[in-house]
């Protein structure tokens, strides 16, 4: 049996991680893994609930309060969901992780990025991602693809274009940090085009 990998999907809003993470999870099961396809926050029934709070709450929250709650969803996610995942073998998609906390708490709130990055560590109990797909996008032309037709409030979504722009430039310096880890792909370019990058990156390890 192959051993687990964990893949995450990173971005802003609007850029393309769902339907990158459904093509991953098709290829890959025909290549024979068993695929787990995962998100956070909402990973699990409590994550589901914290995710209604810190995405869909109509008020403020302070945010080392917010950087707490996406904390405690990690923690729980990690050692009830992935790890077990990986332990048996499997190769764990997953929609946002410890990137996005350091991208949006860190740059996004303008908090401690090291602080973010630690605390989100220590609830994984330092798991990090065997590959990380940063789905790069400039934030106005990302906010735009956006289904407008929806009415649910979130909290995210609604910040101003300032903010998505910390966050965009919070990423990239991420990822020239940890170039081994990180696939930056221009997610400007077709459905088709993204997915056959992302494919060739993990060919050789699936």
């Amino acid at each position: 049996m192959s051993g687990g990998l964990f893949i995450t999907l990173e971005g802003g809003d609007g850029v393309g991680k769902s339907t990158q993470a459904a093509h991953l999870e098709e290829w890959l099961t025909a290549r024979g893994r068993t695929v787990l396809r995962t998100r956070e926050p909402g990973g699990t029934d409590a994550g589901v609930e914290i995710r209604e709070i810190v995405l869909h709450h109509r008020g403020d929250i302070a945010p080392r309060a917010e950087a707490l709650l996406y904390a405690a969803d990690r923690a729980h996610h990690i050692a009830t969901v992935v790890r077990p995942a990986l332990a048996r073998g499997e190769v764990v998609v997953q929609d946002r992780y410890i990137d996005s906390s350091v991208a949006y708490q860190g740059a996004g709130r303008v908090l401690d990025a090291q602080q973010i990055r630690d605390l989100s560590l220590w609830a994984a109990e330092g798991l990090l991602p065997d590959l990380t797909i940063l789905l790069d996008l400039d934030e106005d032309a990302a906010r735009a693809r956006l289904d407008t037709s929806r009415t649910r409030y979130d909290r995210l979504e609604a910040e101003r274009s300032d903010f998505h722009a910390r966050v965009r430039a919070a990423y990239l310096e991420l990822a020239a940090g940890e170039p081994e880890r990180f696939l930056v792909v221009d997610a400007a370019r077709s459905v088709e085009e993204i997915a056959a990058e992302i494919r060739d990156r993990l060919a050789a390890r699936v």
